[in-house]
């Protein structure tokens, strides 16, 4: 994988016109280049992996400088840095409405951002669409749907399949190690909203297995499933990770993040911080991450936030929440 010569510059799309300049105030640990005062002055800034060739460690499979988004005329994100390379672990955190969401979306290229740069498995947001896996929040799903967890997993694979090929022997199989995975197999004739919020997480992985990709991309991936279907869901995406596939996955759980992902993305408005899983543990880093939620016990931080979150809230939508705990899947 090689990085691309020109990375995307994103144009200025929004009614206003908007900068990104305005969210790179905030304390900002980044690896690799000069930091969002650079970008936002427009000063090169040095990218591993770019141009001259990333000798430090393994190639960036992300990398944003100076991006600004939001919807109609409301910025979600502004001033945002970020790189992280093949193999990562990440986990994406910070307050409802803080822009997780549509960071993983310009990421996956669904959404294109109002100016900055951004490059992805060294091309184009989109660009490389068949080896980015998105999952999006379980709420934005029509579980009413009637198709069996099987198909589902199947979906998959249609990126590779072309329009007017039938799956074959190859994909039936990627298809079957995948509900294997995540403990499935047994239900893959059940329709999807027979199914329990744990067993449809853990269906929607599959599908996302199943398309054998390079980037993971999962917006709150264990949110609401009991302790098992955690445990099982991180063990598949830590060992992806470990193959050197990236995986990148918001959460509103901090104790998942530390116990869980190997490094942490601090979002409100925009990259407020990067670094080691031992970063949800800075008391300044949650400060200016979640201001006002959050609640000192001591010296124990407590974030006072709502399990779900949208940045912009999908209209008609219905809530699903894990019912019961177990070892076997829900």
């Amino acid at each position: 994988m090689t990085q691309p010569p020109e990375p995307t510059q994103g144009t200025a799309t929004n009614p206003e016109n908007r900068g990104g300049a305005g969210g790179s105030s905030g304390a900002v640990r980044l690896v690799g280049h000069d930091g969002p005062e650079a970008a936002a002055a427009g000063e090169h800034v040095h990218h591993p992996g770019h141009a001259t060739g990333h000798v430090a460690g393994p190639p960036l499979s992300v990398w944003l400088v100076n991006v600004a988004v939001g919807y109609d005329a409301r910025p979600v994100l502004e001033g945002v840095n970020l790189e992280l390379p093949a193999g990562s672990l990440t986990a994406v955190v910070g307050p409802n409405g803080g822009g997780k969401s549509t960071l993983l979306k310009v990421v996956a290229g669904l959404l294109e951002p109002w100016t900055g740069t951004v490059s992805v498995l060294g091309g184009r947001p989109g660009e490389h669409a068949r080896a980015i896996a998105y999952v999006p929040q379980a709420e934005a799903v029509d579980w009413s749907f009637p198709i069996a967890a099987g198909d589902v997993v199947m979906m998959g694979r249609y990126p590779r399949l072309g329009p007017l090929r039938r799956p074959g022997s190859r994909d039936h199989a990627a298809v079957a190690n995948a509900l294997d995975q995540v403990g499935m197999t047994a239900q893959a004739r059940r329709q999807i909203g027979a199914l329990s919020g744990g067993q449809r997480r853990r269906v929607f992985l599959a599908r996302a297995l199943a398309s054998q990709p390079d980037l993971y991309l999962l917006d709150e991936p264990v949110t609401g499933v009991d302790n098992a279907t955690q445990e099982d869901l991180m063990a598949v995406l830590d060992a992806e990770a470990r193959s050197g596939k990236t995986v990148i996955a918001s959460t509103h759980d901090l104790a998942s993040a530390a116990q869980h992902f190997r490094s942490i993305v601090a979002v409100n408005g925009t990259v407020v911080a990067q670094g080691d899983s031992s970063l949800v543990l800075d008391a300044d880093v949650l400060m200016r991450t979640y201001g006002g939620h959050l609640l000192f016990v001591g010296e124990r931080a407590m974030v006072l936030d709502d399990a779900h979150h949208h940045d912009e809230a999908p209209a008609g939508v219905i809530h699903h929440h894990e019912e019961g705990s177990g070892g076997r899947p829900r």
